[in-house]
């Protein structure tokens, strides 16, 4: 099975830039990470994708842009962050939703954010990070980024994303592409995409077709001179370790630590110490800590 990647690409001397991703095995780490839904795997697959390529955008690889949407909806909200090297991960307030399909008998990703705003921080290392916020205008998340770009970039853009569920739910295929027309421009290529864009099938059922990321661009590009510039492999990265969440302990407090250690000192029913568990709220991963260990960090 293809490996996740993502390729950069420019086409019509360099006045379109695009990018497009395939995301299947990151998604599906994430849902079991996470046990989620399939419609919040679909929501968060395709933030997460979206994520990634505007992360290749990125002039470092250590610079980082988050996307952050709240909603009204029953999943409350979503986070993705990627980083310039091809690094994401995301979560869920509420990974559980389960909601109908909506009226065109597809998962409803829509109805699980509800209305509500979409936020982009971008690090760049500088001494404040960019912040971007739009009103979501779907909640469909493709369009809500095709909106942030044309209203705080300034950058005509179309986004497409797309994540498929196998009949057991987990996750049959994920990714998207991003097309962006810079300023120069001409009219009969914006006219010539837009011709591509109606032609072009969703984005789940190329990839069900087994289509790339090349292969994508090719089909709305391919026409136009298309480069592939670059290419890399993508990935779920959370960075949480020990030493992270024990600073995260540390700085609960002295009184908060020792009510910690003293619940961690009770014996459980099996006649043991029951320690504490902390779960990183990126990637799930269990962290535990006996009464000893937290007296040390006290």
């Amino acid at each position: 099975m293809m490996k996740d990647h993502l390729v950069r690409a420019v086409a019509a001397d360099a006045s379109v830039r695009a990018f497009a991703v395939t995301a299947r095995e990151l998604t599906e780490f994430a849902r079991a990470s996470h046990n989620t839904s399939p419609v919040i795997t679909a929501a968060l697959g395709r933030l997460m994708s979206g994520a990634l390529m505007m992360g290749a955008m990125l002039k470092g690889e250590a610079d980082t842009v988050t996307l952050q949407i709240s909603g009204d909806g029953p999943v409350k909200g979503l986070t993705a962050r990627a980083d310039g090297a091809g690094h994401v991960n995301g979560y869920a307030l509420e990974p559980g939703v389960i909601l109908p399909a909506n009226a065109r008998g597809k998962l409803d990703v829509s109805g699980a954010i509800g209305k509500g705003v979409l936020r982009v921080i971008r690090d760049l290392h500088l001494k404040d990070p960019y912040v971007g916020t739009v009103d979501l205008i779907s909640g469909e998340i493709a369009e809500d980024l095709t909106w942030y770009f044309a209203s705080s970039e300034q950058i005509p853009s179309s986004v497409g994303l797309g994540v498929l569920m196998n009949r057991d739910n987990t996750v049959r295929a994920a990714g998207g592409f991003i097309l962006q027309m810079m300023p120069f421009v001409k009219d009969e290529v914006v006219d010539a995409i837009e011709e591509k864009l109606t032609a072009f099938p969703s984005v789940t059922s190329v990839l069900d077709q087994g289509a790339s990321p090349e292969d994508m661009l090719r089909m709305l590009l391919g026409d136009l001179g298309l480069e592939i510039t670059a290419k890399n492999e993508v990935s779920f990265l959370c960075g949480c370790d020990r030493k992270r969440v024990e600073k995260s302990l540390i700085s609960l407090g002295k009184k908060e630590l020792a009510s910690l250690a003293k619940d961690a000192a009770a014996i459980g029913e099996d006649g043991k110490e029951a320690g504490i568990e902390l779960r990183c709220q990126v990637c799930n991963k269990a962290y535990h800590f006996n009464e000893k260990e937290l007296r040390a960090l006290l």
